[in-house]
């Protein structure tokens, strides 16, 4: 029963944090618009192969990013507060930024049946889909697992702890994958159906959780940054 808790625990926090920053309801018009000169087939291959790449894009964040920030000696505590930090600011961004809007596609170029391969990971993945903002949140996600990385397995005796939050990150992004893949898929109906208001309203209530949690990652790194400067304190004062 912990195992099941602590993997819906996991994915739930992956899920909500990703979701508001990959945005694909938000993203959806403006794919809708590059792709509006392909076939409803092209359209749709198009969508999986985004989702697909969207990922691996998440996964190999998740996997290496905190691995190689650690490697350069940045520590967790000091790692989780930059983190926290870049999704705080990254939910208060959207809290206060401008709809997207589809007639702005950022001067992409419009994309048809024949050039369609060629643009499935530039720029529809990267950076239309998973940006800078959606890689940064995916480290900071690892680095909020105070003691340990989601997909660290150096502990046996935490080991049963460890595959559950696998497992529940593994859900998570491929849950968000999947939504940019019906988003993107049925872009026309999701237009219609949300509306800008509608689009608007979702964006700013998963940006606000998207805030409490960097905020909540934030506290993690500094508590665990004050536990350090305790531990050292007896040691000094007896040096």
């Amino acid at each position: 029963m912990e195992f099941i808790n602590d993997s819906l625990t996991v994915f739930v926090t992956v899920f909500a944090t990703m979701f508001p920053i990959v945005n694909p309801l938000g993203g959806a018009p403006i794919f809708l618009s590059l792709v509006s000169d392909c076939s409803p087939d092209v359209k749709r291959k198009l969508a999986k192969t985004v989702g697909i790449n969207s990922c691996i894009l998440m996964l190999a964040s998740m996997m290496i990013g905190p691995k190689l920030l650690l490697f350069f000696g940045v520590s967790l505590p000091i790692l989780q507060i930059a983190g926290g930090a870049v999704v705080a600011t990254m939910g208060w961004n959207l809290l206060n930024q401008a709809p997207k809007s589809a007639d702005e596609p950022g001067g992409v170029v419009r994309i048809n049946d024949a050039t369609a391969l060629r643009h499935t990971f530039y720029p529809l993945t990267l950076p239309l889909t998973v940006g800078p903002g959606s890689i940064a949140t995916a480290i900071a996600l690892v680095a909020s697992r105070t003691q340990s990385s989601i997909f660290s397995v150096d502990s046996v005796f935490n080991l049963e702890r460890e595959l559950s939050s696998i497992i529940g990150a593994l859900l998570g992004v491929l849950a968000v994958s999947v939504a940019v893949y019906i988003a993107y898929w049925k872009a026309a109906d999701v237009e219609r159906l949300l509306g800008e208001n509608g689009t608007n309203v979702l964006t700013r209530l998963f940006a606000f959780i998207l805030l409490a949690i960097g905020v909540q990652i934030v506290w993690g790194g500094l508590h665990g940054l004050l536990l350090e400067v305790i531990k050292e304190l007896p040691s000094r004062s007896f040096g």
